[in-house]
């Protein structure tokens, strides 16, 4: 299982200082924060970047991310589209294979086979301007009760009516936990369909007061990761593991530190000791 350093777990280093950082600390993989690869465009390449990661040894794996893509008007749509064609235009020339993008907020009054409508109709949309780019999506359900897809289950159902090839899903950990999701659906999905799964623990607080803020190192805290890791052995997901922490107490500190430490907590907890650098695509 190949191990990617997230931008969000060290947020205040830039994207050169992510990639040094993760390949310091024996990374495989990265997944670029949006606004540090666009701060990082001002005064660079799409090249300066390819070359970054070349010398750094460090394969780019997602870009984080489109947010509430869903229930726009008309004019916030557009911008999504633009956002789309241009994340996915740069993920596709540097070789990064994934862009996440996250549904939006629960409209009042909604009902789930409304949402599931709005959900798929924009994934085939923003699937084609992928698609264009040789770049895939991957969608993210928030576990927060104002997000309209809350759920790995209901997730795995509209990613499943999309039917496209270019159209995956994430699981995090903090997610799955927060909004319930149940292993069943972890043993019902295709892992093929997982395209990124991100590992993060949580301070034993009531579910409804977790924020992102609450996030530990993994094996810190009070999720259930060795669970959810037996279910992907079951279903047999090794592709990847993703460290994203919102925490931002570790934000103030060293980034090489963080992401060593990160590393190390990923490997104990998921057993990945003899593995670490192993995985398939």
């Amino acid at each position: 299982m190949k191990i990617a350093l997230n931008g969000a777990t060290t947020m205040h280093a830039d994207l050169p200082t992510d990639i040094k950082a993760a390949a310091n600390a024996g990374y495989d993989l990265i997944e670029i924060w949006a606004s540090k690869l666009r701060e990082f465009l001002k005064t660079a390449t799409v090249d300066d970047l390819k070359l970054l990661l070349s010398e750094s040894n460090i394969e780019p794996y997602s870009i984080n991310s489109i947010e509430h893509i869903t229930f726009r008007n008309a004019e916030d749509y557009e911008s999504i589209k633009a956002e789309c064609e241009e994340l996915t235009s740069i993920a596709g020339q540097i070789g990064c294979p994934y862009v996440v993008v996250v549904p939006g907020k629960l409209p009042s009054g909604m009902t789930q086979e409304e949402i599931k409508a709005e959900s798929v109709r924009v994934l085939n949309e923003l699937g084609s301007i992928a698609e264009r780019n040789a770049a895939a999506l991957a969608f993210e359900f928030l576990g927060q009760t104002d997000c309209s897809v809350q759920t790995l289950d209901f997730c795995a159902e509209i990613v499943n009516e999309v039917e496209r090839e270019n159209i995956g899903l994430v699981i995090d950990t903090f997610h799955f936990y927060a909004g319930n999701s149940s292993f069943e659906a972890i043993s019902n999905l295709d892992p093929k369909k997982l395209f990124i799964f991100h590992i993060n623990d949580a301070e034993d607080l009531p579910k409804e007061s977790l924020t992102d803020a609450h996030r530990l190192y993994p094996g810190e805290g009070i999720l259930p990761i060795r669970e959810i890791k037996a279910k992907f052995d079951e279903i047999g997901y090794d592709r990847m593991v993703s460290i994203e922490i919102f925490r931002p107490e570790y934000w103030n500190q060293d980034p090489f530190e963080v992401a060593i430490k990160a590393r190390r907590a990923t490997i104990d907890v998921l057993g990945l000791e003899n593995s670490a650098a192993g995985g398939s695509w």
